[in-house]
């Protein structure tokens, strides 16, 4: 983006040099050619103005297209945690009922150890 804004500055620049020289060496009356600049003036105001719209209007799309690319990724981030904190959590789950089940059969082999 950075490019295309110098460039267009450039041309612009340039657009605006161009018809003002263009003008001042243009044989004429004074009063013509001053009213000419004032209209090239206006002229290059409008198109400046123009561009600079565009441009913004560009950068808020790109913007916001990012943005939302972004809420994309960070949700599916978020949905991915989730699923593997369950999976995490189901996984450990189970372990513990599987020590709960050998804490069990130990504490009944101790027992039937202190009977016998």
């Amino acid at each position: 983006m950075g490019k295309e804004s110098s460039a267009l500055l450039g041309i612009l620049a340039g657009t605006a040099i161009g018809a003002t020289l263009g003008i001042l060496f243009a044989p004429d009356k004074g009063v013509n050619t001053r009213n000419k600049i004032a209209e090239e003036t206006a002229h290059a105001k409008d198109k400046i103005t123009e561009r600079a719209t565009h441009l913004k209007d560009n950068v808020v799309n790109t913007w916001a297209s990012s943005k939302a690319t972004l809420d994309e990724k960070v949700e599916s981030i978020v949905t991915d945690a989730s699923h593997k904190a369950d999976d995490v959590i189901s996984t450990l789950e189970s372990k513990l009922s599987q020590l709960k089940e050998k804490n069990k059969n130990l504490q009944k082999d101790k027992n039937f150890q202190k009977t016998v």
